[in-house]
């Protein structure tokens, strides 16, 4: 038996109206090389001027992660060639990051899973290279600097991953963590949050690390897990064939699912880091990361906690709920509106979330209202929607921002709960199916659920269901 054993990096893009060292916008898209000056393309004589902002935003990222902020951070230049990196170097953080010592939290299958942070610092971003076969096969590149010296703070976990699903969980939630934070839009497609995978095998039981690969800028949780899965049975199969695995830099193509080698791996002596001498240490004080600290909004963590004991919902039902401030605003004025908080949290949860990732996990699009939520609730509580009548006036309200009671009669859906039209039904039905009320009496009880259905079928599907059932049952009880 062999055990996986990962750790991540994790590249997030700061939500800055500039970049890290420079004025240039970070707006997307824009055209290739448009917002590019002297210092992001590496010209000779430019000088970097930080960011306050993106600073800010560093810091708030360590808080929502309970990292430690320290009073003082220094970067540094981290020195390799590559077309998309103009200075030959990258300014980052080395020996001496802005943060460390924090941890990841979340909740799953009922327990609370955790993985440690080692370190979260501060660093510029690299251009963007573009791959692409030309005539006659012959390879080119493209490279759009717009990208180069963008604002990021990159996020080291400990090697505390046991399987790809938990390293794509673990991304999952810090991008929630983040975005809830103001930190960053998360915005994967664009390349706001990217994932390298540290990952190496050992024997189950043994304490010694093996050596491990680093799988490259996946930017998708299933990618994530799908590049893992791959490389953790590459591993296995070459350690069963008794050969070595050898530390390298791996590259994941989506379209076959499979990992590749891109260059064997570099080494911190590799880099040659040193201080970068344009810049001074990074010095914050205990009141200026309080002040980011106060100006945090309710993360993810606090709020889930917050709603269950004050709707008296069990904390892994909030779900989405919880980790959107947006459907969080949204629940607790439907509940306001006089919304049943558990069916709200189902239906935020379901119906409203699905439409929302239709559009972007957008909730503005939706004319639905928390109001019309509410009554739309009360009205499946009081049998007057059945749930799958529900679903198609909720649909429409969601285009329109029309009263679900409007919908349920312009569509003709409103369910049948009159007691005295539904008995006459559910006599009549029992009169034309003699046989199956004779097998009730001998003691098959199923065949009552074929009696509830053929009532509904003859009422066209509008006598609520709850009703029917306990009519059939009562005229059954009589008859025997």
């Amino acid at each position: 038996m062999f055990e996986p054993v990962i750790g991540l990096e994790i590249h997030v893009q700061l939500q800055t109206a500039t970049k890290l060292f420079c004025g240039c916008a970070t707006t997307w898209p824009a055209a290739p090389n448009s917002q590019t000056c002297p210092v992001c393309l590496g010209l000779p004589g430019a000088l970097p001027v930080l960011n306050g902002r993106a600073i800010d935003l560093a810091v708030a990222a360590a808080l929502a992660l309970e990292c430690r902020v320290q009073p003082e951070s220094v970067f540094a230049r981290k020195h390799y060639f590559y077309p998309d990196l103009p200075k030959g170097y990258q300014i980052t953080q080395y020996d001496r990051p802005l943060a460390v010592d924090g941890r990841l939290r979340w909740q799953h299958a009922g327990a609370v899973r955790e993985v440690r942070i080692v370190r979260a610092h501060v660093e510029e971003d690299a251009g963007k290279s573009t791959h692409a076969a030309g005539r006659d096969a012959e390879a080119s590149s493209l490279i759009d600097f717009n990208r180069s010296g963008m604002p990021l703070v990159e996020v080291v976990t400990a090697p505390d991953l046991r399987s790809a699903a938990d390293a794509a969980e673990c991304f999952r939630q810090l991008r929630v963590i983040l975005v809830a934070a103001g930190v960053t839009d998360g915005n994967m497609d664009q390349g706001s949050l990217r994932c390298d995978a540290n990952v190496s095998v050992r024997r189950a039981g043994d304490n010694r690390l093996g050596a491990r690969t680093e799988i490259k800028n996946l930017n998708s949780f299933r990618f994530l897990e799908r590049a893992l899965d791959h490389e953790i049975a590459r591993q296995e199969d070459l350690l069963r064939r008794g050969e070595a695995v050898h530390t390298s830099t791996m590259l994941f193509d989506e379209r076959t699912g499979e990992t590749a080698m891109m260059r064997s791996k570099e080494g911190a002596d590799d880099y040659r880091y040193f201080p970068e001498p344009d810049l001074p240490v990074l010095v914050l004080t205990d009141a200026a990361v309080e002040r980011v600290r106060a100006a945090l909004p309710e993360l993810p963590a606090a709020r889930r906690s917050r709603l269950a004991g004050q709707f008296g919902i069990p904390a892994n039902e909030l779900g989405a709920v919880a980790d959107s401030a947006a459907l969080a605003v949204f629940f607790e004025a439907t509940i306001a509106a006089g919304g049943d908080p558990r069916a709200a949290v189902t239906w935020l949860t379901g119906e409203l979330a699905r439409r929302m990732h239709e559009q972007g996990d957008r909730l503005s699009g939706l004319r639905v209202t928390p109001a019309t939520l509410a009554a739309l609730l009360g009205m499946v509580a009081s049998g007057a929607l059945s749930t799958s009548a529900a679903k198609q006036v909720f649909e429409r309200m969601c285009r329109t921002g029309e009263a679900p009671a409007d919908i349920a009669r312009d569509q003709n859906l409103l369910q049948e709960s009159d007691a005295a039209l539904l008995r006459a039904l559910v006599d009549s039905t029992l009169a034309a199916y003699p046989s199956q009320v004779a097998q009730y009496r001998a003691g098959r009880g199923a065949v009552a659920g074929f009696l509830v259905g053929q009532v509904i079928k003859a009422s066209g599907g509008r006598a609520n269901p709850g009703l029917v059932d306990a009519l059939v049952r009562e005229a059954l009880a009589a008859t025997t």
